[in-house]
């Protein structure tokens, strides 16, 4: 039988969610691909994500690119991996059910708090017009930075920054992903949401299990809150902790 992995990451579900881990990865282009559309079959299509877009997106998108070297092998395991900075890279499911319920549109505009490698970014990327992400860790920022660039994602702005007081600059947004844990919803990111949009976000205690939720805002700025389910995040970083 083969053997699962649960580990803990800025976005990773609880064991339930956890699928059989793919043999090693090879090395080549081709490889890769096979494993790709493997992970979006075994991982993510059979878990229940059905918007075919982020189905194909998630085919698309070279998760290996965005990842160490010396990870790429596990590249399309399920499983998140380290980027360094204490850091890591989502579960592939994990980005594909965030990525779906936002409900992305291709003539949005999305905000992304907590950048990581910028895989979740550049997903998003494939689906709306354009992401704004903000990283607290200035390395990893200038890093996803320069992987989105290589990949030719130019409909990404990625700056380092406290993302818990969002980007009014470009606000208001369609939609907006946040990828790491508040213990409550900040009033920032609802106040920067479009009315019409939905906000999606792990909301609870650090080293507990927490919420992941989706918010809706309608057009008179009444706000929605639904659970989704229960998740381990890592915690929403502020510039004073």
């Amino acid at each position: 039988m083969a053997k699962s992995r649960c580990l803990l990451s800025r976005a990773l579900m609880f064991s339930l969610l956890c699928a059989p881990e793919a043999g090693a990865a090879g090395g080549g282009s081709d490889d890769f691909a096979l494993q790709r559309a493997e992970m979006v079959s075994r991982q993510i299509a059979e878990r229940g994500v059905r918007d075919e877009r982020v189905l194909a997106a998630m085919r698309k998108v070279p998760r290996h690119e965005f990842v160490p070297e010396s990870e790429q092998r596990l590249a399309y395991h399920d499983t998140p991996l380290p980027i360094g900075e204490s850091q890591t890279i989502s579960q592939p499911y994990i980005v594909a059910l965030m990525t779906e319920l936002v409900r992305p549109a291709g003539n949005h505009r999305v905000l992304e708090v907590g950048t990581g490698s910028g895989y979740q970014a550049a997903v998003l990327a494939e689906l709306v017009e354009q992401v704004y992400s903000i990283e607290i860790e200035s390395t990893l920022a200038q890093r996803a930075d320069g992987v989105l660039k290589k990949l030719g994602y130019d409909n990404v702005t990625v700056r380092a920054g406290d993302g818990y007081a969002g980007w009014a600059e470009y606000a208001p947004f369609d939609s907006i992903v946040i990828t790491a844990a508040p213990d409550h919803i900040p009033e920032p990111l609802v106040e920067q949401l479009k009315p019409g949009g939905r906000m999606v976000v792990p909301v609870g205690p650090i080293a507990a299990t927490q919420q992941l939720r989706v918010l809706e805002k309608d057009a008179t700025g009444k706000v929605t809150s639904t659970v989704v389910a229960a998740v381990r995040f890592v915690p929403l970083r502020r510039r004073d902790d």
